[in-house]
């Protein structure tokens, strides 16, 4: 919750601030953002007791296990229209774009994600086209490929998202996901196409890297 008195800061000039550039554990091709302990995330995060929590300001397995997946394999996004739902820091998106992806959007419900997402874009030299909102209720868009990194941590979150990736994948829509296979991830509807150790921001100390998987959904083409 903010303190009284206290002036929001500008998403944008606080990120530039006091969150370093520093490469992604496990991507090295890819500087994003970084918090760190020094970087008083409490200032622009959690002003209001509905803000979202700030899970934009690390990188995550689900996000690294398919940014690598993603440039390791340039031709899954060669030309192709890319969204990244929950796109946090934008780590994934970013990936996209520098595998060949034509148009990448990435999409987040917190607007200080977006505004990470801007920076981080510039960072590592591509074109994404950031939204903060909540897209799971709405029409579907117009893209070839879905990617979700981790959105499979809360159970009523993991209920939404495959209800609208099942929707994506009717209308043809290719989904991949990026889970270090998480306590809400539906196994038993998906398929894991590829597994790669990435380094976890939620798995410890120890930075040590973890077994992360990349599924596609049953009946994927």
């Amino acid at each position: 919750m903010k303190r009284p008195g206290m002036p929001n800061p500008d998403p944008a000039a606080f990120i530039k601030a006091n969150l370093p550039i520093s490469p992604v554990p496990s991507i090295p091709e890819i500087r994003l953002h970084t918090a760190g302990p020094a970087s008083g995330l409490w200032r622009l995060a959690g002003r209001r007791d509905a803000d979202p929590p700030p899970y934009w300001a690390y990188p995550w397995a689900g996000g690294a296990v398919l940014a690598r997946h993603l440039l390791d394999g340039p031709e899954i996004v060669a030309g192709r229209r890319v969204l990244d739902l929950g796109a946090g820091s934008g780590l994934v998106a970013i990936a996209a774009a520098k595998a060949g992806a034509g148009v990448v959007t990435a999409v987040d419900i917190d607007a200080n994600a977006v505004a990470a997402i801007g920076l981080n874009a510039a960072i590592n030299g591509v074109d994404i086209v950031a939204r903060a909102a909540d897209i799971i209720e709405d029409p579907l868009p117009e893209i070839d490929l879905l990617v979700v990194g981790d959105l499979f941590y809360d159970p009523a979150l993991a209920l939404r998202v495959m209800a609208f990736l099942r929707r994506c994948q009717a209308s043809g829509i290719e989904v991949l996901i990026g889970d270090p296979e998480r306590a809400y991830l539906p196994q038993d509807e998906l398929s894991r196409i590829a597994i790669h150790a990435v380094v976890d921001f939620g798995g410890g100390s120890s930075g040590g890297a973890v077994p992360a998987g990349v599924f596609s959904l049953f009946g994927n083409s």
